[in-house]
């Protein structure tokens, strides 16, 4: 008992120990380790896991028995050497335990791995192994795959140049083949199918199979929100055998190609890489997969464009409407400013459209807006709007030209009076003569208004006498003269019936009244 757990214990500390029977029988007295699988067969290059359980007696004479140490053991000859003290294990092994159960796993497998493998442990009392352990074989075989003149190739490769029979496997069932080639036509081959080899003897230790890419995956890092400017990496991985090669394509109205390889790398991001991507992987087997990805770069918003509708003269009442608009992502929140001035905010200041119902002349001014969201904001260059006048202003400006034409019209009026006035004698001089030659009679017909307007601002009298009948049959006009007196240093008015000179200051106008018409028309004229 006590040479048998020496022994292990030179085990355990790296000397070479015997193949020498324990005192303690497997599985008598509860000292037991169960091996999940006594035989492995493993590749290559490959990471393999051996697994058991263990027990041993709680107390052994009364006396409490403890776990102290756990290792595995590597046969080496006639000798068992733990692994994790020989230098060829060195970073590849590890002896992972979970209460009862332990694991011996080796990574980047070599074919001087195989051999026999037994799992042992230490109390404070004695010391066990199990046997007979686990077989482990490391083999190199591989199958080769090519396309000479459109066919499909498979070739077994093995470092035993000297075997000469093969065994072919498809889908892992065992076919009538034992040459080294082994020719499938591609049309028949199924993108499930996969093929192996093995050496004629070591039928459970066949290649690893070759197959067509799996559907791929794509990954996209970081996982959270893509900002501009970030740095992003698109990942493809896909099951294959041969190893698959990939190619990167961009979906828009046709595919455009971004390069091959497992990553497609964007240092600095760009809202324009917005998109669907495709991750192409093939190899030799079965038709090309394909699995597609959407990105969406997130970004603060550009410089915001306004514009005023309509674009036309804005005329006062009518309606107007300004417009901002801003490429971000996510979309933008709008607000409204005027420059020198509150925003009028009978029109809402909020959104991307600033609509005025009925626009007045308090609205013009110089207006911008301005675009945020999470990411940033931006300001717009600035736009104006001038209201006119509208209906009321026309409506003026029509009354103004018709007093203009009024004004003209008269003044046109008068200075054709005038002319007659100055080129031919007046009727009333006429009257004046007959008046002076006696005959009184034609006096009575002539009717005199004299105004006059003084500084001193009194009263204005006004005397007048009605016309009488004309006595002569053949004149069928009445001659009326209106006489009008502008006299600066005079105090009054007064009305006179016979002058024996002509007033300079006076003017006369003619009317003529008809026989139909009992009327008088007198132009008074400044």
């Amino acid at each position: 008992m006590r040479g048998a757990a020496m022994s292990l214990k030179a085990a355990v500390s790296g000397l070479v120990i015997f193949l020498l029977s324990v005192s303690v029988v497997q599985g008598q007295d509860s000292w037991r380790v169960t091996y999940s699988s006594l035989q492995i067969c493993a590749y290559k290059g490959s990471t393999v896991e051996m697994n058991c359980t263990f027990t041993y007696p709680e107390r052994i004479n009364r006396q409490v028995n403890s776990l102290q140490k756990t290792f595995w053991l590597r046969k080496d000859g006639f000798y068992y050497k733990d692994v994790e003290t020989v230098s060829e294990y060195s970073g590849r092994v590890k002896n992972i335990c979970d209460e009862n159960k332990c694991t011996l796993r080796i990574t980047n497998l070599r074919e001087t791995d195989s051999t026999v493998y037994r799992f042992g442990f230490i109390t404070n009392k004695s010391s066990y192994s199990g046997r007979p352990g686990v077989t482990l074989s490391v083999t190199d075989l591989q199958v080769k795959v090519s396309r000479p003149y459109k066919a499909l190739l498979f070739q077994c490769l093995s470092g035993l140049s000297s075997q000469t029979s093969y065994i072919w496997f498809r889908n892992g069932h065992q076919i009538e083949h034992q040459t080294l080639y082994y020719y499938y036509p591609p049309e028949q081959l199924l993108q499930t199918d996969s093929y192996s080899c093995a050496l004629s003897g070591h039928e459970k230790c066949p290649s690893p199979p070759v197959y067509a890419p799996k559907l791929p995956s794509v990954s996209v890092s970081p996982s959270a929100e893509i900002v501009e400017g970030s740095s992003v990496t698109l990942t493809c991985s896909s099951d294959a055998n041969p190893a698959a090669t990939f190619k990167w394509y961009k979906r828009n109205q046709t595919s455009k190609y971004l390069g091959e390889g497992a990553q497609l790398v964007f240092s600095s991001i760009k809202s324009s890489d917005s998109g669907e991507f495709s991750c192409k992987v093939e190899n030799d087997l079965g038709k090309p997969t394909y699995k597609w990805i959407s990105i969406d770069v997130k970004y603060a918003p550009k410089l915001p464009s306004v514009s005023v509708s309509p674009s036309a003269e804005i005329v006062e009442g009518s309606s107007v409407t300004l417009n901002c608009s801003s490429d971000a992502n996510p979309a933008a929140n709008y607000t409204w400013y005027k420059e020198n001035g509150p925003l009028n905010l009978n029109p809402s200041n909020a959104g991307a459209q600033l609509v005025f119902s009925s626009v007045n002349s308090s609205a013009s001014g110089e207006y911008y807006c301005e675009a945020e969201n999470t990411l940033g904001r931006r300001t717009s260059k600035h736009i104006s709007i001038n209201v006119k006048w509208g209906g009321k202003s026309v409506a003026v400006a029509g009354t103004i030209t018709v007093v203009l034409l009024v004004i003209v019209f008269l003044s046109v009026l008068v200075w054709i009076r005038q002319k007659r006035a100055s080129n031919e004698p007046s009727e009333a001089e006429e009257r004046q003569e007959h008046t002076e030659q006696g005959q009184p009679e034609e006096q009575e017909d002539l009717q005199y208004a004299s105004i006059h307007f003084s500084k001193t601002q009194e009263p204005l009298y006004s005397n007048t006498r009605p016309a009488r009948p004309p006595r002569r049959t053949e004149q069928q006009d009445v001659t009326e003269y209106a006489a009008v007196k502008f006299t600066r240093n005079s105090t009054a008015m007064r009305t006179r019936s016979k002058e024996p000179e002509e007033d300079p200051a006076a003017l006369y106008s003619t009317v003529n009244k008809d026989d139909d018409l009992d009327r008088h028309c007198v132009h008074t004229l400044f």
